[in-house]
């Protein structure tokens, strides 16, 4: 039997009972605890953590390990607090977790596209009005952020008849979808989006990239939905934009706290759409299938799965 692999992270009792029974039923060879279970000698033993978005301070126990293996697409966190450790941090890269985003993406597109908050606002008026219709091939769909979650986002809104457009760090190459890359490419996509889809990992470099300057770049009346991470949107400047009807609607789905204090004026605003961090859900069955499969790979090869580059962070 192997070093016992702990599960660390910020999981419900219920949500950590059936990611501990599913790898174990995976990994029958392997134990996977609860990082609690451990002794202070076991835990500086084991090489490999099984990580869900944990407190910093919850791995500093475990001075032995290699790699950790997240079943969280952000890692932000990780990068921030041990990627400077030589701890290798593997990202879970699950394709039912891109078509995952992508139905959301689609949605809450046509959510913008189809005028839904417009409507939403004439029922509470009791007003009866029909508005302008326009073609989705028509409509400028712009999104930030090309890796496996974007690439299939811009798919399927093609799919569905969009004119879409992406931005990545890198130039890529889509099939039907009109890609840019640096900041001539931003200001391009920026300056044409009808709609603005943040799909960008939190780097040091996407911080705030949508800043009072950047949104502003946008057409007046666009809409925006961010689905990344909420420290990509400068949030007061959004609010000025949305207030001054520059920016008609806001989808925002993630924030800096989480949850959203129920203090906070974004609430209330009537031109913001608030969603409790679900657009892409991680599904813990093909979660484990994944890390079981990558672990497995390591103890018969000792070859650490994809790993992310903490110096870009991502």
């Amino acid at each position: 039997m192997n070093v016992p692999i702990p599960v660390i992270g910020r999981l419900s009792p219920d949500e950590l009972t059936t990611y501990l029974n599913l790898l174990n039923e995976r990994l029958p060879n392997e134990q996977f605890v609860c990082a609690s279970s451990l002794s202070a000698n076991e835990r500086a033993q084991c090489d490999i953590a099984v990580v869900a978005n944990p407190e910093p301070k919850a791995l500093e126990q475990f001075t032995s390990l290699v790699w950790v293996h997240s079943v969280w697409a952000g890692v932000e966190n990780l990068v921030t607090h041990i990627g400077n450790k030589h701890i290798k941090i593997v990202r879970l890269v699950d394709p039912n977790l891109a078509q995952v985003m992508s139905e959301a993406v689609l949605a809450w597109t046509l959510y913008l596209h189809r005028n839904m908050p417009e409507y939403n606002k004439q029922q509470t008026q009791k007003l009866w009005r029909s508005l302008t219709y326009c073609l989705p091939h028509h409509r400028q769909v712009g999104i930030l952020g090309l890796g496996e979650l974007g690439k299939t986002s811009v798919q399927r809104l093609a799919q569905n008849g969009f004119n879409v457009i992406g931005w990545s760090r890198q130039q890529k190459q889509i099939d039907g979808v009109s890609c840019f890359s640096g900041e001539a490419g931003l200001n391009e996509v920026l300056l044409r989006a009808d709609i603005l889809i943040s799909l960008l990992p939190l780097t040091s470099q996407t911080r705030y990239l949508l800043d009072k300057v950047n949104l502003s770049k946008l057409p007046t009346g666009s809409a925006i939905i961010n689905f990344s991470r909420g420290a990509i949107v400068d949030i007061d400047a959004l609010v000025h934009l949305l207030n001054d009807g520059h920016v008609s609607h806001a989808v925002l789905d993630v924030f800096d706290q989480e949850p959203l204090p129920a203090s906070s004026d974004l609430w209330s605003h009537p031109n913001i759409t608030i969603l409790p961090h679900i657009s892409a859900p991680t599904m813990a069955e093909s979660a484990c299938d994944i890390v079981s499969n990558n672990i497995q790979e390591y103890r018969l090869t000792g070859n650490i799965p994809p790993h992310v580059n903490a110096l870009v962070g991502y």
